[in-house]
């Protein structure tokens, strides 16, 4: 049976008078020094969350495992003025994508708008990991709106491209809809090092924010960091964590949907372990995860994301064809753009390069704050891709 713990509120200390003696009082006790407050008694503890029914309880492997950790932590600071919570995270994507930004914006500076700017920028697509596909259905589309609106202002044509650039993009944004089940169960899967715990833990505060209970299922049972990495971020977010040390992970993601059923949980967030697209034995774990989640909930999971290092270019698209053909992905997390990214990847996708279904891309990522990860825009992201 799952129990929670909360840490104790620090003694109580009486209040102090509001006034000190009149100054013609006569001697007293007053005046004697007055002795340390006694600490009152500190009130009894008081269960984190509501009452479970006690039939919850794990099931197979999960029965020697550890229960669920439920840590407090401090009230998130009130969020920013909106346009400058915008305007700082525009400034932010467009530094991490700086590197493609200026390859891109660097041709068209002083040119004509001829066959060799055409060219250049061919070359400048695909080495921004773009790909073959994307790059034609761009030039494509760009070349067709020269002819037709007959420019000849090469700074024009770079203005036209981010429109391009944009609608081609736009098939990839769609909104993620938090309500359309309760809870709504989301298996998140991806390799090691691409910052899926990480993204849980964010997307974890973005949803409370949204006004949603969210409970958390370490399902990475490999490794015990990254259970104690997402206990962590559990504590810092103020949810619960549903953990135990080895066992079947399967066995966890059963447990948490049928947990988040008993509390009224709006979301339940199913980790699993990172792994290789090559590494079969792992791609048929997630396979029984899947299944397991269903027979727990029968249309869970309700979606599966698949987190990707946005610094891994043209391999991202192998990673995202294994894993769809796995466990069939209903949207992308694409992290680490404030480094060495060239965000072409996203136009890959979007083309159906190499095979590739496009998926769309709930999020981006560009830091490691609270607020880093945020909502994937088409035009936001076309823009710090053709920056100035």
């Amino acid at each position: 049976m799952f129990r929670f713990f909360k840490k104790k509120s620090p003694p109580a200390t009486p209040a102090q008078p509001d006034a000190a003696p009149q100054a013609d009082a006569p001697p007293g006790p007053a005046d004697a020094p007055v002795p340390d407050p006694v600490p009152a008694a500190p009130a009894p503890e008081a269960p984190d969350v509501p009452d479970v029914p006690a039939e919850v309880e794990p099931r197979g492997d999960a029965a020697a495992g550890q229960p669920a950790v439920a840590q407090p932590s401090a009230a998130p600071p009130e969020p920013a003025p909106e346009p400058a919570k915008k305007a700082s995270w525009l400034g932010r994507l467009k530094q991490g994508l700086s590197r493609t930004g200026q390859s891109l914006g660097g041709l068209f500076v002083g040119v004509k708008v001829d066959e060799n700017l055409f060219e250049e920028l061919e070359s400048a697509l695909i080495m921004a990991d773009a790909g073959l596909e994307a790059t034609e259905q761009l030039l494509t589309a760009l070349r067709a709106r020269v002819r037709k609106e007959r420019i000849e202002d090469a700074a024009q044509v770079k203005s036209v491209l981010r429109q391009v650039l944009a609608d081609h993009l736009r098939p990839l944004e769609r909104t993620f809809d938090l309500r359309r089940a309760n809870p709504l169960v989301v298996m998140i899967a991806g390799v090691n090092g691409a910052g899926k715990t990480t993204s849980i833990g964010k997307l974890a505060h973005t949803f409370q924010r949204q006004g949603a209970s969210v409970l958390l299922a370490a399902g990475d049972t490999f490794r015990a960091a990254a259970r104690e990495q997402l206990i962590e971020w559990g504590s810092r977010n103020n949810v619960s964590v549903i953990a135990q040390e080895g066992g079947d992970p399967a066995a966890v993601a059963f447990d948490a949907v049928n947990a988040g059923r008993a509390r009224g949980a709006g979301v339940v967030m199913v980790d699993t372990a990172g792994r290789l697209p090559t590494q079969l034995h792992l791609m048929e774990e997630l396979r029984k995860i899947r299944r397991v989640i269903g027979k727990a909930d029968g249309a869970a999971p309700h979606e599966v994301l698949l987190v990707i290092d946005g610094n891994t270019g043209q391999n991202a698209l192998a990673q995202i064809r294994a894993f769809d053909a796995a466990i069939g992905l209903t949207g992308l997390v694409v992290t680490k753009l404030d480094g060495t990214a060239k965000g072409g990847t996203l136009a890959a996708v979007a083309a159906g390069s190499q095979g590739v279904r496009p998926v769309p891309v709930y999020w981006i990522g560009v830091g490691e704050g609270m607020e880093d990860l945020q909502p994937f825009m088409a035009d936001e992201f076309a823009a710090a891709l053709l920056a100035d």
